[in-house]
């Protein structure tokens, strides 16, 4: 009896092997690319015979030595929905499939952003029913070496039930494109908040680049299971040492309390994610603690606390009393204390923070974190003691190069599509010199593996963030990513969304993405679909120097350079002389032309425009609304000019 069963389950497995088995890109509601060949490809037992029909389409392959096979379709016009067929020892029937123009989305959190944490989110949602829209998301996953198809993904149309949890740019830029044109759109997206460019650029383009090739030389290929234990261990050695305690769990219990002694706990800043502090590339879990005095007046009494934004759970006590927990990145903490609670004397505020990927900790403006009481408010922006008690086994995307290039890109190859929509940067400012390197370096190494020639690729210039406070005087690594963008433009057919005018310098993730997907799309429209308009704002060109003054000209002026300003005044223009010292200067529009002057500096020899982390107040336009891209003359050294990209083994 034994035998009969073992041979049933061996037949068994031989039929399943057996089956023709797809990526999971192929599948219902999916939209295929027009106008180009279609690869379709596959698996199935070795030699196998597959045919694979399409609208009026018959293609026969047969599947190589290890069972791969793959076909082209001819070119199709928009349409459908058309069934696709693939045929060996079995079939499967993909159906509602369309055909239009595909744009894949990637980059990190603020192409991960999702339209239901949008501005008007909820008006969004219901204007939304648009079936000629689709969206591909990729589930989030790494490898140490490159993977055949993805962890998991689906297609969904677009509609009120799905729409929330699309990528809010790709979805802006799809409504957009969908509008103009009137045939489908797919957007795949693969995106991974808090990553940097490296992650995703293959281990090939790091080998062929005189920069990175010594660096990729002493990474070894891993598998992720050995790479999560050896990464484990120096994170928990390294906090172990900060914190003077075991990463462990056993008397969490105890520190919501109000009277647990947390004298030897180390402190950091609050709000700023734990990643630029001490506790760089953890995922896990952390109790942050902050004691305060309440007066008589207000004990006993209601009040509100307020505590920013938490990245990404948090569980918030008040001696010892859960007040609110949230699950959302994206979204302030405002919790109400019921009377009774605080008392006259030492309080204590115990926040048990989980953090499932990317950056952790309590973010964004100081103004948003305190506590409203009857008579007073006690800011909570300072110094928070803090405690890990808990590590995530799964390595972060930022610890290897290549992890996410791996999981999430190399699977998508070679799936034929029009263009690249990338929103990231942020992950890699403090590199950002080395970006002028590494950014083109992963656009072209796409290319390579795709081998669809130099197709576009378009991405949105860092907007306004006041990250380090940076600035001319002490330098500004965020002005400095920017720049690396703007380089980028070198590379053919790239474009560049400016966003300075539309962010939020106390929040890193803005949530007008409407205008970004706009922006992304006016490019698109002008360069691939010969909807000629304006499509980009000013850019710095060239500059003369007249005695005490300096006469900028640009690029993209459109109808004409105006400012945002209803006196004409124009900001963020500043001037430097020989001895490398800005100092904020008037500059006026004159002849489509920008001139620049300040009785601090006679003899001027740079100007700077917008060079600042924050680069809110800057205003200078085209007359079509699209802004100028931040600038420098100078090629003075920068700080970021020595920061390398390394590995720690």
């Amino acid at each position: 009896m034994k035998k009969n069963s073992l041979f049933i389950l061996l037949l068994f497995s031989l039929m399943a092997t057996a089956n023709v088995r797809m990526p999971l890109l192929f599948s219902d509601g999916m939209v295929l690319q027009r106008n180009k060949p279609i690869p379709v490809w596959g698996w199935a037992d070795a030699n196998e015979k597959v045919e694979v029909f399409f609208n009026k389409q018959t293609k026969t392959i047969t599947a190589d030595s290890t069972g791969k096979w793959m076909v082209n379709l001819n070119a199709e016009k928009a349409g459908g929905p058309f069934e696709l067929s693939i045929i060996g020892k079995n079939k499967i029937v993909i159906t509602n499939v369309l055909v239009g123009e595909v744009w894949i989305c990637s980059g990190q959190s603020n192409m991960e952003f999702q339209v239901n944490k949008t501005m008007n989110s909820e008006k969004e949602i219901n204007d939304s029913n648009y079936p000629m829209i689709r969206h591909f998301g990729v589930a989030q996953d790494l490898s140490g070496f490159p993977k055949e198809d993805l962890k998991a993904g689906k297609w969904a149309v677009c509609n009120k039930e799905n729409v929330g949890d699309f990528s809010a740019v790709g979805y802006f830029f799809a409504k957009k494109i969908y509008a103009e044109l009137k045939i489908p759109v797919g957007i795949i997206n693969t995106s991974w908040g808090g990553t940097n460019v490296e992650t995703w650029t293959s281990r090939e383009a790091f080998e062929n680049s005189s920069e990175f090739k010594d660096m990729i030389a002493n990474v070894p290929q891993v598998d992720i299971d050995s790479l999560s234990k050896s990464q484990i261990g120096l994170i928990t050695a390294k906090i172990e040492k900060i914190q003077g305690s075991k990463v462990s769990t056993n008397e969490e219990l105890l520190f919501k309390e109000l009277n647990f002694d947390d004298g030897k706990w180390p402190e950091m800043i609050v709000p700023e994610l734990w990643e630029s502090q001490q506790l760089n590339n953890l995922d896990g879990m952390v109790w942050m603690r902050k004691s305060i005095i309440v007066t008589k007046e207000d004990a006993n009494k209601k009040a509100i606390l307020e505590l920013a934004k938490i990245d990404d759970q948090d569980f918030t006590y008040i001696n010892g009393v859960l007040i609110g927990t949230t699950n959302d990145y994206a979204k302030k903490r405002i919790y109400q204390i019921p009377e009774g609670l605080l008392k006259e004397g030492k309080n204590t505020i115990a926040i048990k923070i989980i953090d499932n990927t990317g950056g952790g900790g309590i973010y964004g403006d100081k103004s948003d974190l305190k506590l409203t009481l009857q008579n007073s408010v006690i800011p909570l922006s300072g110094q928070w003691k803090f405690n890990v008690v808990q590590i995530k086994s799964e390595v972060s995307p930022n610890g290897y190069p290549s992890l996410l290039y791996n999981a999430m890109i190399n699977p998508l190859v070679p799936f034929a599509f029009q263009g690249v929509l990338w929103y990231q940067g942020e992950a890699n400012v403090s590199r950002a010199k080395q970006y002028q390197i590494a950014f083109p370096l992963m656009i072209n190494d796409w290319r390579t593996k795709w081998k669809q020639g130099d197709f576009p690729f378009y991405f949105v210039q860092l907007s306004t963030f006041d990250e380090y406070g940076g600035n001319s005087k002490n330098g500004s690594k965020w002005a400095e990513l920017r720049e690396a963008q703007t380089e980028t433009l070198k590379l053919p057919n790239t474009g560049m969304a400016v966003t300075t005018d539309i962010g939020n310098a106390k929040d890193i993730h803005p949530t007008n993405k409407q205008d970004v997907g706009k922006r992304l799309a006016a490019i698109a429209l002008n360069n691939v679909y010969s909807k000629k308009m304006i499509y980009s704002g000013p850019m710095y060109k060239s500059h003369e120097i007249k005695r005490n003054e300096i006469i900028l000209t640009f690029d993209n002026i459109g109808s004409g350079l105006s400012t945002s300003d209803s006196n004409g005044i124009l900001k963020g223009f500043e001037i430097a002389g020989a001895d490398k010292v800005f100092h904020s200067a008037k500059a006026i529009i004159k002849n489509n032309k920008v001139i620049v002057s300040t009785e601090s500096v006679p003899n001027p020899v740079a100007v700077h425009y917008g060079w600042a982390d924050d680069d809110t107040e800057i205003n200078l336009f085209n007359k079509e609304k699209f802004p100028a891209s931040p600038f420098r003359t100078d090629d003075w050294e920068m700080v970021t000019a020595n920061e390398k990209y390394k590995v720690s083994k």
